[in-house]
This record gives C-alpha cells, structure tokens and sequence, in this order.
C-alpha cells in the first residue's frame, strides 16, 4: 500500500512517520531501526557533548542504514551554544535536520543552499507561520498531548493540527498523542501529511538506553498518568507521574522559580531515571499516549503494525464502513 505525501516526498521515505528528537535517548541504533522501518529516524544533538560525539553518531547511523535520518536540535537549553554542532551536522551532509525549543532563524539561515530539509517544531498557529516565513520547508505541530516541553496555550492536536493546516501552505506533521495506525489516520484526516512520535519510540527495543524501569513505567500509565511541571517558569513540559515529579510540584506551589528547581528538573535529573531507572531521584519525559504502550517491540514491528492498522482504516473508508469489520 502506498503512503505517499509530501513528507515522504521531501523526506524520501516510504511512510510518513518521523521520530522524535528524545533527549538523551535518540542515538544511532533507534534513528537507523526507524530509517530501515520507512520512517525518518533522528539523533539528538544537543544531548551529546561537543560536535565530535555528534559526528560520530551520524556516521555510526550511515553505517547502518542507507536511507534518509535526521538530527534535531533542541535549541532552547538555556542558551547553550548550538553553532559548531550545527556546523558538524552540515559537514557529514544530514540528508534532514529539526529544531525544536528557541528561535530557528539562526538555523534556517545557516541551512538555506545546503540542500539540507528543515523541519521546524511549533506550538501554536503564530509559530508555523513564522516558520514558513523563515524558509522551514515543513512544520511538526504538538499537541497539549505531547511528552516533553509543550506550547503553553493548552491546546489539544485535534484543534492545533488544522488550524495550522489552515494557515500555511507548507506540509505539516502531526505530533502529540499518537502512538498506533489509528493515530496515523486521524492525523491525515485533520489534514496533516505526517506524524511525529516521541513517547512510543522509547518503548521499543532499539531504544537501547531506555531503563527497564521507564519502559514498564511507560506500559504501567494510563492515560492519566502524566504531569505537567515547569508550568510556574513558562516552559510547561509532561513527564511521567512519580514522587519525584510530585516533588518538583510541590516546589513550583511554595518557590516557582528556576532556581529552586533546577537541580530537580536537570539533565542529570532526567538520567536518573531513563537510564539508570531510580524513578524515586529522577523523572522521565512522556506523552498520554503513554496509555495506550502495551508492549515493547522492535521498531519494524511497531511500523508493520501500524501499517496494518492504517491500511484497515483506509479501507473501512473506502467501503463506507465507519463501524470495526
């Protein structure tokens, strides 16, 4: 079955699925399993140390795949410098690169004439139509669903995916709440051409840093078991409930600034947790579809899977059936 868009137009991969950045987990074994599944895989490059980690990442990912990847930039990380890892992303000729966090004028302009796709994440209407103005040739819309840092207007992917549909002429790519085929579908039915998936990545077997216990919490939640922290600091973000994000939420009620919570919000903090799996001195990024993860298979199961699904759904609708066969 054919899924072309004009994502997998731009992108040159057989479905339109991309992977999300994912700090401190998107490193060259997920983003070559999602290239080698159709998807677009992607490395982190702001969770590596300096440039030359960075380039051998890629490298190791080209070794593994001969299809298109990408790297993502988080580029809203209390202003590190982002130049000489973009510079080396650009050197090994990334067929693609995101950004995400954090003003991507920067970026774009750095990228204009490399031949490089840009792909920009964004929160609200305002940000994609920035984007496009910047030259971004695609935007990644989340959702209030998402894992990790969010929009701060609280509005859900059902609303925020065709209202920026509605107001650029760019592909957009749905994200936040989407973890199955039928996710894919109601995405392409609100009018995105691709999806964007963080939360589900991480409980498949080629997300080799993922702790067990983050993957088990991960199959554990329900769709309620999630939080929102950094609310009281402007950069509203949703991780996995736990006594440590109870903690952070007790701190934001009595001194919300960022000083009395940065050693609990960290980096390090965060890899307590997804790496080591000490859920009681750490925290983990999630989304709500965290409440639909069952199980932790590898990263082309996931695809044929979703595949399948999809596929049923394009069918039902072509029958006019609406109703389970």
């Amino acid at each position: 079955m054919e899924w072309n868009t004009r994502i997998t137009e731009l992108l040159g991969i057989r479905y339109p699925i991309i992977q999300g950045g994912l700090a401190y987990l998107a490193y060259a074994d997920l983003a070559a399993a999602v290239s080698n599944a159709g998807g677009l895989g992607q490395i982190t490059a702001m969770s590596l140390p300096g440039p030359d980690e960075l380039r051998r990442e890629i490298r190791r990912v080209k070794e593994m795949t001969d299809k298109p990847f990408g790297v993502n930039f988080a580029i809203g990380q209390h202003g590190r410098p982002y130049e000489h890892m973009l510079d080396a992303a650009v050197e090994e000729g990334v067929p693609a690169v995101t950004m995400t966090g954090g003003n991507p004028a920067p970026l774009l302009e750095r990228l204009e004439g490399t031949g490089i796709r840009k792909l920009v994440l964004v929160a609200a209407v305002r940000q994609a139509q920035k984007a496009e103005s910047l030259g971004a040739d695609a935007v990644m819309v989340v959702g209030q669903e998402g894992g990790g840092h969010l929009g701060r207007d609280d509005v859900g992917t059902m609303v925020l995916v065709p209202r920026v549909v509605d107001s650029v002429s760019i592909p957009v790519v749905a994200s936040g709440g989407i973890g199955d085929g039928r996710g894919w579908m109601a995405a392409h039915a609100l009018g995105a051409e691709g999806i964007e998936m963080g939360t589900r990545f991480i409980a498949t077997q080629e997300c080799v840093d993922a702790s067990d216990a983050y993957r088990k919490a991960l199959m554990d939640a329900s769709e309620t078991g999630t939080s929102i922290i950094k609310r009281s600091i402007g950069a509203p973000a949703r991780v996995l409930k736990g006594s440590w994000t109870e903690k952070i939420l007790e701190i934001e009620q009595e001194n919300p600034t960022y000083e009395a919570l940065k050693t609990y919000i960290s980096g390090e903090a965060n890899r307590r947790f997804i790496h080591e799996g000490h859920e009681d001195e750490g925290f983990g990024w999630a989304g709500q579809v965290a409440g639909l993860i069952e199980d932790v298979p590898t990263v082309q199961e996931l695809f044929d899977r979703m595949a399948q699904e999809a596929g049923q759904i394009r069918a039902r609708w072509g029958s006019g059936k609406n109703g389970e066969e």
